[in-house]
């Protein structure tokens, strides 16, 4: 089917459908009638979809973690305890790995292997095998809604198996799911696969039940410039809404500095908004997650505490929705149970001691948010130019021409061309802009930023300082200055 920015008909959706459910065994245990019946008897407070809404109008910031281990039982003791000693406001259900490059074979030998050693041999929940009985196990043994987090270029299967297990979010999209995640899958495969995914979702709107989707803001994690995450999760959410979603949360991940952050966000929300509006998609629920650091964390405990600590203070001053909820485990591996609860109690003190503020739309914000939504505009425009006004294929050229283009992305088919640093306030700036269509004025700005940061540090720009910020969170700094500075 050729890809383009236009919803799917029922014909095109149920000819695909038929080739995702037999693709595997489970997928044949999925039907959507019985499914629809089913997940409008979820009730509000364990519908992903109505508690963002909810929480929005409310103007209160909510916590949600990451976990997720082999086993249906196990899974479901983790959750609850996140939910009883962490004091989670949602829960996730973050898909293993063999799973997100649909390898459900293996999936199948990691779930076997598990039960043999008593303890999870995978690292997340591998859904597509425990079917939609299994899902819907998880779903009625916790009291939070469910969303399944994950990384997959091809979510299908997985879609279809959550959303008939009770599971109101699926978060992803064919950009944020396949760059910073896969290889060798093209854009306009991911692109086309999640068209599918969000066109479940639109159906199932169509009957009545909303469902939350969330694009992943992130990408690399490592020093991705606002304006570009802000663009690709704009874009989206422009192609989930064509295909009938009416619920998405747009997601950011935290950059350090605390005005560029709360800036990003607003920004973010904003320009999603209007987007959206302009292009005649009604009836909208836009929220927002705030990701605490990607990057690398301190190996020391109460230092990791601080950096997730600011991350909840910046998600609170900028309004978000929700943030995600890093753990004091984070630069050793999968963290404990009692380790990924801490970090919640410790992002819902710091939400609790905020009480609602909000950091003033001050001189500094204004400017910084004017800056990201000028670089934002930039790379929209010229994304809808190269499609002659259709989305899809002119996201698809925009990769082909480094107009979109993710740092330290692994993906063949991305440029790779931009280079990120701080300047002197620990703001991410472009170093780098290769192919992206900037003005004048916005390469001046970037420029003129790192280069107040090359004088005070006594050095030039350049690649030095990217690999010093890259690593200098995990030493203990913001920005990555050379010794005694």
């Amino acid at each position: 089917m050729e890809l383009k920015n236009k919803r799917w008909t029922e014909e095109e959706f149920f000819k695909v459908r038929e080739e995702v459910l037999n693709s595997w065994p489970t997928g044949k245990d999925v039907d959507l009638q019985e499914a629809v019946d089913y997940l409008k008897k979820v009730p509000e407070e364990k519908n992903f979809a109505i508690k963002l809404k909810k929480a929005k109008e409310a103007k209160v910031t909510l916590a949600q973690p990451r976990a997720g281990v082999a086993l249906i039982p196990d899974h479901i003791e983790l959750l609850n305890f996140l939910d009883k000693e962490g004091g989670a406001d949602f829960l996730p259900s973050t898909i293993d790995s063999y799973t997100r490059q649909n390898r459900y074979e293996e999936c199948e030998v990691g779930i076997e292997e598990s039960e043999k050693a008593g303890r999870s041999l995978l690292n997340g929940f591998p859904a597509v095998n425990h079917g939609v009985k299994g899902c819907r196990e998880v779903y009625e043994s916790v009291n939070l809604p469910v969303q399944a987090r994950h990384g997959t270029p091809d979510s299908r299967l997985l879609a279809e198996i959550i959303h008939a297990g009770g599971w109101t979010s699926n978060e992803g999209g064919g950009i944020s799911y396949n760059v910073p995640y896969a290889k060798s899958v093209s854009i306009e495969k991911s692109l086309r696969d999640w068209q599918y995914c969000d066109r479940l979702v639109g159906f199932y709107e169509e009957q009545g039940i909303t469902i939350n989707r969330e694009p992943f803001g992130p990408l690399t994690g490592t020093l991705v410039p606002p304006s570009m995450s802000n663009a690709i999760g704009i874009i989206e959410a422009l192609l989930a809404a064509e295909q009938g979603v009416k619920n998405i949360t747009v997601g950011y991940g935290q950059c350090g500095n605390l005005v560029q952050d709360v800036a990003a966000v607003r920004a973010l929300e904003e320009q999603t908004e209007e987007y959206l509006e302009h292009y005649g998609y009604k009836d909208m629920v836009i929220t927002t997650v705030f990701h605490q650091w990607m990057g690398g964390f301190p190996k020391d405990e109460a230092k990791a505490f601080g950096v997730i600590s600011l991350g909840s203070i910046a998600a609170g001053l900028a309004g978000a929705t929700k943030v995600i909820v890093k753990t004091p485990h984070e630069a050793v591996g999968i963290p404990t149970k009692e380790a990924n609860a801490a970090g919640i109690r410790a992002t819902k003190m710091a939400l609790s001691m905020l009480g609602g503020q909000r950091m003033p739309d001050a001189k500094a914000i204004a400017d910084e948010k004017a800056i990201i939504k000028a670089e934002t505009k930039c790379i929209l425009d010229k994304v809808l130019e190269l499609g002659m006004g259709d989305l899809a294929i002119g996201t698809v050229k925009a990769f082909e021409q480094g107009v979109i283009d993710v740092p330290f992305a692994p993906s063949r088919y991305n440029a790779g061309k931009i280079l990120p640093a701080r300047d002197n306030v620990g703001c991410v700036r472009y170093l780098m802009t290769g192919n992206i269509p900037f003005s004048k004025d916005l390469l001046d700005f970037n420029r003129q930023r790192l280069e107040e940061r090359g004088r005070y540090e006594g050095r030039e720009v350049g690649f030095a300082m990217t690999v010093d910020d890259i690593f200098a969170v995990g030493k203990g700094t913001l920005i990555g200055r050379p010794e005694g500075k």
